[in-house]
């Protein structure tokens, strides 16, 4: 009886571990499916949605499916382009600043890693995107902190064969940044053969005035059209050329351009404070200080018009 007994245990511990043995068995070989099933379907699938997503410039998806991606392969070269180049072109279209700051960080951080494992085809891209991303990064930040990073990665790009029509008014904007003048002037009178615009027009005048070259900076103040339609490139037309009249010894038209602005209603402090320059040079002074007063009216701290009047105490 004994005897019988223990082989009957030794029988029902013999099933349990052949049991015990197939749940093993079946559970890694679901798990090893499943495995299989995530990093070849579901991959193909999230970079089909992701081609699909970005044909039809649909970022945020774009944004949200490379996000999953990069949850299961933090270095998929695909999934971190695409998602550098979606949370760059949410941040365009933000209205908060701060959380526009956040999506141009995060293009960045993930581009940079991007370029590590980018083929050498599409390293020129990248750095392209790079440049631009730092560009508005230097925009939003309101400072020049990002500006040679700016610069650095758009010439680099130019290096490496990449080509785009933008790029050389970027630089031009950048190098104006950095203080970088002749640059600047280079790089928007290339961008003005592209693509020739009032804003670009003005740019090259304003950098020209900037290193006191202002027969130049008159020619391109002169060739700004007569019929802009951005009323800001046009008021401030009108103040390069009448600060340039002044320095010329051409009053009256100097005269012409600040009373436009003060007919317009804008920039009337500086517009002000110009005919006050102007009729102190004339040697009437009372209606120097009544134009330095006016100025002051309007912008109770402007420097030029506080010294004036200190002056003619």
């Amino acid at each position: 009886m004994g005897k019988f007994v223990f082989y009957r245990q030794k029988s029902v511990i013999k099933r349990i571990v052949v049991v015990f043995s197939a749940v093993l068995v079946i559970s890694l070989c679901f798990y090893f499916v499943r495995f299989i099933v995530d990093s070849k379907f579901y991959g193909k699938a999230n970079s089909f949605s992701l081609n699909s997503s970005w044909k039809n410039y649909d970022y945020k998806r774009v944004y949200d499916l490379s996000s999953e991606v990069l949850y299961k392969k933090k270095f998929d070269y695909f999934a971190l382009t695409l998602h550098g180049f979606s949370a760059f072109y949410l941040a365009l279209a933000e209205t908060d600043l701060m959380l526009a700051q956040d999506y141009l960080d995060e293009a960045v951080f993930n581009i940079r890693i991007a370029l590590i494992y980018a083929k050498k085809k599409n390293i020129p891209q990248l750095e392209y995107m790079l440049g631009k991303i730092y560009f508005y990064r230097n925009l939003y930040t309101s400072s020049y902190y990002y500006a040679d990073l700016a610069v650095y990665y758009l010439l680099k790009s130019i290096e490496d064969g990449y080509k785009s029509d933008d790029v050389p008014e970027f630089l031009g904007l950048m190098y104006a940044d950095l203080g970088m003048h002749h640059e600047s002037i280079s790089y928007f009178t290339e961008a003005l053969i592209l693509r020739e615009s009032d804003t670009l027009l003005l740019s090259i005048a304003e950098q020209y005035r900037k290193v006191n070259q202002n027969q130049a900076a008159e020619q391109y103040l002169h060739r700004i059209s007569q019929n802009c339609k951005d009323e800001q490139i046009e008021i401030k037309n009108h103040l390069l050329l009448g600060e340039i009249y002044i320095e010329q010894e051409k009053y009256d038209k100097a005269e012409e351009e600040f009373n436009f602005l003060i007919g317009k209603e804008v920039h009337l402090a500086d517009a002000h404070y110009n005919l006050g320059i102007i009729y102190e040079k004339q040697g009437d002074l009372v209606k120097a200080r009544s134009e330095w007063r006016a100025a002051l009216k309007n912008q109770s701290n402007h420097p030029g018009a506080l010294k004036k009047i200190a002056e003619y105490k």
